[in-house]
């Protein structure tokens, strides 16, 4: 394990865990003051973000192949539970094979740095690839309704989070404050706080419902108070961990609370569709993983071509 990682982000994991700290004793003041105060999912979801971030630090403090396979591991198990949540057809189990096989090649284009094949890969080559497949397996019936499945997960799953990881692999000179670190943190706490913010301030002040007849839940007041405090947050942190100049920054917090709340939505209607509350359960009191990275599948490629587009 090597600790080479830029000062600001070293210092900025330090920030994280101070603020789960914070948020683990307000339960605890909270849990003695009022004990008849329902906290339970507020303690299981703590808990798991206590699990989720030591994790995800252990695996950006080890070194970048070591956060590589993380993220690939983590678009694994999207991929697996979304497939499991929209079964497709008996006929496509060798079909499926490809979808999961595209992951390590995926990554593997970021390891090498290859942009070029990095961004067509799933878009263009998977997506000609598995219907070609299907169409040797010889079913015509559900066609469309499959390849759409498969090539919609991928998309998402695979195509949308590998931005992610790309963010570790761009050249170190377009950000000397944080390097590829710097960005990556930047993104992914960003769009974990945004989806916090946006759930205190519903809960504060939510009176009317954003979009009541996908996720009633989500109330207007939530997602314009979210996505202010995500703005100012991106303003603040911006200097230590991007290249983001002021105006750009701002930009990126509104592309993050925007984009945070489109993904989680969308996820949403998928969830609406299927008559599920959640997509599993393997992160008490959050649920599945789609649950929790839900947003991340819109900010990670909004975010990307953002700063790619300005700075490298």
């Amino acid at each position: 394990m090597t600790l080479d990682l830029p000062r600001a982000v070293l210092i900025s994991l330090g920030g994280i865990f101070a603020l789960l700290v914070v948020a683990s004793l307000i339960v605890v003041v909270l849990g003695r003051l009022k004990p008849n105060l329902a906290l339970n999912e507020v303690r299981l979801r703590i808990k798991s973000w206590w699990i989720m971030a030591v994790v995800f630090a252990l695996a950006l403090v080890a070194n970048r192949t070591v956060t590589l396979v993380f993220f690939a591991f983590v678009s694994f198990l999207a991929l697996k539970e979304f497939l499991s949540l929209v079964p497709t057809r008996r006929a496509d189990r060798r079909v499926l094979f490809w979808a999961y096989l595209s992951i390590p090649f995926q990554f593997f284009w970021i390891a090498r740095a290859w942009y070029g094949m990095f961004i067509i890969f799933v878009p263009v080559y998977m997506f000609l690839l598995i219907p070609t497949r299907m169409v040797l397996i010889g079913e015509t019936r559900g066609f469309l309704r499959a390849a759409g499945i498969l090539h919609w997960g991928m998309m998402t799953t695979v195509f949308s989070l590998s931005h992610i990881a790309y963010l570790l692999v761009l050249p170190a000179r377009g950000n000397p404050a944080g390097g590829g670190p710097g960005l990556l943190l930047f993104l992914v706490f960003l769009t974990q706080f945004n989806d916090v913010a946006q759930f205190l301030w519903g809960r504060l002040f939510g009176r009317r419902p954003a979009l009541p007849s996908v996720s009633p839940g989500k109330t207007l007041e939530g997602l314009l108070g979210g996505v202010a405090t995500t703005v100012l947050v991106a303003y603040l942190a911006a200097p230590y961990l991007t290249p983001l100049v002021p105006r750009d920054a701002l930009a990126a917090g509104l592309i993050i609370g925007l984009g945070g709340f489109l993904g989680d939505v969308v996820i949403s209607a998928l969830k609406r569709d299927l008559r599920l509350k959640d997509s599993g359960s393997l992160i008490p009191g959050h649920g599945g993983i789609l649950d929790r990275i839900d947003s991340l599948t819109y900010t990670a490629p909004l975010f990307f071509h953002f700063v790619y587009y300005l700075y490298y």
